[in-house]
């Protein structure tokens, strides 16, 4: 395994710090105690184990297994243990390697707990070791999110190699972990292999042009992969390539649901490439080609492939350029003949009032098309009033997009309100938990797993 024995040897012999005289004083463990309360087995197990290895105690994981033991305790099954380094509503403590290797060790045995997201912590590939050790050892882990975590391509390797004999886990996160392309062509062969996998996010990941195409190589044979998430890549060129390798995919593949194209460099060319697929593509319900530079003339090929598609019914066309006409050739469309798409987002793409208000038409005689996403346009006077209009009827619940009306002297306005079809894919709001209905309406409209 190249580069795993390296990994390896750092995370045996870590230069544990001083062993802790008490728990730390923190408004969850008590202050005026040399040995906490142990209430639950977890946080036992976790104690127990820091002082055999003379390792610190993180009073937030500590925290966080005493309400995992409670959840226990009333014979909850199925539990996701949730560590955030981004945490907002309480003091997060960021878990190291050294402190998963803690963590690993106690839950590798514990049937209640099938899922594990310790997204923005500082693990890098010595935590990606015991991530690996993990899913070799624990076989009710379904969900496993590593999202952020500085995990390079030696870590990208481990982890991918510890999938090729793993049969439970269904749901990866590996979003900003820079795996590069060398990890992601673990990940391409991966899946010629593993058969329980159903969703991967590779997003942000710094893939290469070879692993791209490797992707789209692969997920012709594969048949198990509902959910693929591939943004922004390292391309360079103009010819496109991948994108022509996804869509002779997406002629194959006949399971895949959800894929994501963001920040592709995509141009009308390249979106021409998978309309012409999706004519015979019969699965696909979700596709984001957001943070592109598809124009009008692109629009023109969407049009006409929705005339026929019956099965798509998510499409995120944000921060591209369609602009008036390319809106009104999906307004056409959408009115008169597809009676599938149930949510579209248009969010910054230089359309002006003309555009918008052609949108809010096709709404008035398609009774599917429940979600629109605009903010970031040009709004004039008409614009506001027809979307007032459709949110007043009941026709565009409020909740169904991101913007509300109000009124000052007597003329109508937008504002932008926090919804979309995947407004919390980085970041945790401030003030409360996600309000995944609203705020990730895609997840919600096409269900294929966890945080996609």
């Amino acid at each position: 395994m190249r580069g795993g024995g390296k990994v390896a040897a750092r995370a045996k012999s870590p230069s544990p710090p001083p062993a802790p005289t008490t728990i730390p004083t923190t408004s969850w463990a008590p202050a005026d105690r040399s040995v906490p309360e142990i209430i639950g087995s977890l946080q036992e197990d976790y104690y127990n184990l820091c002082m055999e290895k003379s390792r610190k105690i993180n009073s937030f994981v500590w925290h966080l297994l005493q309400e995992v033991d409670e959840e226990i305790e009333k014979g909850l099954e199925g539990i996701i243990l949730n560590i955030p380094g981004n945490s907002r509503l309480m003091p997060a403590e960021r878990i190291t390697g050294e402190d998963f290797w803690i963590l690993s060790r106690i839950l590798k045995k514990n049937p209640h707990i099938n899922g594990l997201d310790v997204r923005y912590n500082l693990m890098s590939d010595v935590g990606a070791y015991y991530a690996a050790r993990l899913l070799q050892k624990q076989h009710k882990l379904i969900y496993l999110n590593l999202m952020f975590n500085d995990i390079g391509p030696e870590g990208g390797e481990l982890i991918a190699k510890a999938l090729h004999k793993n049969t439970t886990l269904k749901y990866l996160r590996m979003t900003g972990n820079k795996i590069e392309n060398k990890g992601g062509m673990f990940f391409a062969a991966m899946l010629q292999i593993n058969s329980s996998l159903e969703k991967l996010d590779l997003g942000d990941c710094d893939l290469g042009m070879q692993s791209v195409i490797a992707f789209a190589t692969v997920l012709t044979q594969n048949q198990t992969i509902k959910g693929i998430n591939l943004n922004r890549p390292i391309l360079y060129g103009e010819q496109e390539e991948p994108t022509v390798h996804l869509g002779h995919m997406l002629k194959e593949n006949h399971c895949l649901v959800a894929l994501h194209m963001c920040k592709h460099n995509m141009k009308n060319c390249g979106i021409k490439q998978l309309c012409d697929a999706l004519y015979l593509n019969r699965s696909l319900r979700y596709l984001d080609v957001s943070c592109n530079k598809i124009t009008r003339d692109g629009m023109v090929c969407l049009a006409d492939v929705l005339k026929s598609n019956t099965t798509l019914e998510v499409i995120d066309l944000s921060f591209n350029r369609i602009e008036d006409v390319g809106a009104k050739y999906l307004s056409e469309t959408l009115a008169s003949h597809n009676r599938s798409l149930k949510a579209l987002s248009v969010v910054n793409n230089n359309i002006k009032g003309e555009g918008l208000v052609a949108l809010s038409q096709s709404m008035k005689t398609n009774p599917i098309l429940s979600n629109v996403y605009i903010w970031g346009n040009k709004f004039d006077e008409a614009t506001c009033v027809a979307y007032s209009d459709l949110i007043q009827t009941g026709r565009l619940k409020p909740d169904n997009t991101d913007v509300e009306p109000f009124v000052v002297d007597g003329h109508v306005y937008l504002a932008e309100v926090s919804n979309g079809l995947k407004k919390h894919y980085y970041w945790r709001p401030t003030y409360a938990e996600v309000c995944s209905q609203s705020s990730n309406a895609g997840s919600i409209l096409v269900p294929v797993g966890p945080d996609l």
